[in-house]
């Protein structure tokens, strides 16, 4: 039986806390995590207790140098933690009595584990947020990048996975340029809200020590301390909308991995993957698996399910602060790696994904992809669109009947069906003229791609750190 450690709470007790309880309670297997801003957050809190006089200041500065050796060590990874202490906390208040004496034990005041848990959490998620958001505009650059010399190469666009129309690769492109566009607009603005100190509200109630949170706010980089103490130290809805977030991200991420791992197969043969990216099969030679986009698409359930636990684990809790929320890090902690790990999949795969342009345009050929064009050509000659949509219906009855493309229809057959149809026809349905003709504003021509990139590149300018 191990040697038991004194607790901070255990005055009230006449029992140690049984062996299996320990352990089944104990957090500090996973909030560990939490220990350099754990060290921020009790650096901030001892500066502020000095200034406003509740402990002197030589013991201020006792306690935040034991602080800063404690947090050299955790950098070094040469501190070992105690599931007796129960948690992150408690763990580096121990080790910080041990280096200073009993001036460690003033650190605690006018603060709970409870909005000091809540305060590490965000400090956490603040710093995720920021990589995340770093991360995402490092995947933009790179798909502004790809995008950029691929403005006229002709592409099959889809819908129902039925080729529709011919769109430029680069348009498509900058469709999960757009997307992620919007993951970012959500952290960011999620960061803006879930920036609130929460430390001061101690337990529950507050605190009777005259504090000055909004010292410790700036300290730490929050932007405001929060309003309702119950509600500060008990709500985790700054967790759940993070793994919101990070579901929405990686429901995008999986789109496009789905299509990544449709366009190199032999079915479609668009695109190559780089032998790096792939592995082969124990009992099949030929094989190459496209394991990256697969398992970035396989990693989406992990997030949503960390998505679905956060709103579970809180659906039913009374104020203020239960031991339930202990179960809200390894949940953040696994979704933040996962989403930091398959947006670098990401960035590195895509520069080096190989195009089969041949294919691409030739697939953009089939299903009549034109047809559209065809019925707005009738309409610009003065027909109604209703009945130039019918009456190429029956142009591509014909030609699946015939077995030919809408191009390779002889002139004669065309004005049979309409007197409309002259020989400028043939200009419009070709993929060139197709693709040309999508001027609206975000549509596919070349010429509208190549604004799309520039706008972008803006975006990201002004996006920037100096912005």
């Amino acid at each position: 039986m191990s040697k038991q450690i004194k607790k901070p709470w255990q005055g009230r007790f006449t029992e140690t806390t049984n062996e299996f309880v320990e352990e089944f309670t104990a957090s500090i297997k996973f909030d560990q995590t939490l220990a350099i801003c754990d060290i921020r957050c009790s650096l901030a809190h001892a500066e502020m207790l000095a200034s406003e006089g509740i402990i002197l200041k030589k013991e201020a500065k006792s306690i935040i140098k034991g602080l800063k050796s404690i947090e050299k060590d955790i950098k070094r990874e040469d501190l070992s933690w105690s599931i007796q202490l129960e948690d992150i906390h408690m763990n580096i208040e121990n080790e910080l009595i041990k280096r200073v004496g009993e001036v460690g034990k003033k650190l605690h005041t006018g603060r709970s584990r409870n909005d000091q848990v809540s305060t590490d959490l965000r400090l956490y998620l603040r710093d995720i947020t920021d990589q995340i958001t770093h991360g995402l505009e490092n995947l933009q650059s790179v798909l502004l990048q790809f995008a950029e010399n691929e403005t006229g190469t002709i592409f099959p666009g889809f819908t129902h996975l039925q080729v529709a129309q011919p769109v430029s690769f680069a348009h498509h492109m900058m469709a999960w340029f757009e997307m992620i566009d919007r993951d970012i607009d959500r952290f960011n603005d999620y960061r803006k809200r879930m920036n609130v100190l929460p430390l001061g509200s101690a337990a529950l109630a507050g605190t009777s020590y005259t504090i000055n949170r909004d010292q410790v706010a700036s300290i730490l980089g929050f932007e405001r301390v929060s309003k309702n103490s119950m509600d500060a130290v008990s709500d985790r809805d700054f967790a759940i909308e993070f793994c919101s977030n990070a579901s929405l991200l990686m429901m995008h991420l999986s789109r496009w991995a789905e299509e990544l791992i449709l366009w190199s197969t032999p079915q479609y043969d668009f695109i190559s993957l780089p032998d790096s990216f792939c592995t082969g099969s124990s009992i099949m030679p030929q094989k190459k698996n496209p394991d990256v986009p697969e398992l970035v698409r396989g990693k989406t359930g992990r997030v949503y399910g960390a998505l679905f636990n956060l709103l579970t684990l809180m659906k039913a809790q009374p104020l203020a602060y239960n031991k339930d929320n202990q179960e809200d890090k390894e949940p953040v902690f696994d979704t933040a790696i996962t989403i930091k790990n398959c947006l670098k999949a990401f960035i590195l795969l895509i520069p080096e994904i190989s195009l089969n342009r041949d294919k691409m345009s030739m697939a953009a050929t089939q299903g009549f992809s034109t047809a559209t064009d065809l019925a707005d050509y009738l309409v610009k000659k003065g027909m109604a669109f209703r009945d130039s949509h019918e009456t190429v219906g029956r142009i591509v009855q014909h030609a699946i009947q015939s077995n030919c493309t809408l191009f390779e229809i002889d002139l004669g057959v065309f004005q049979s069906f309409s007197k409309l149809i002259n020989d400028d026809v043939y200009e419009i349905l070709s993929l060139e003229g197709s693709l040309n003709s999508r001027n609206s504003y975000g549509g596919t021509s070349p010429n509208n791609i190549e604004l799309s990139i520039k706008e972008a590149k803006q975006r990201l300018v002004d996006r920037g750190p100096d912005a």
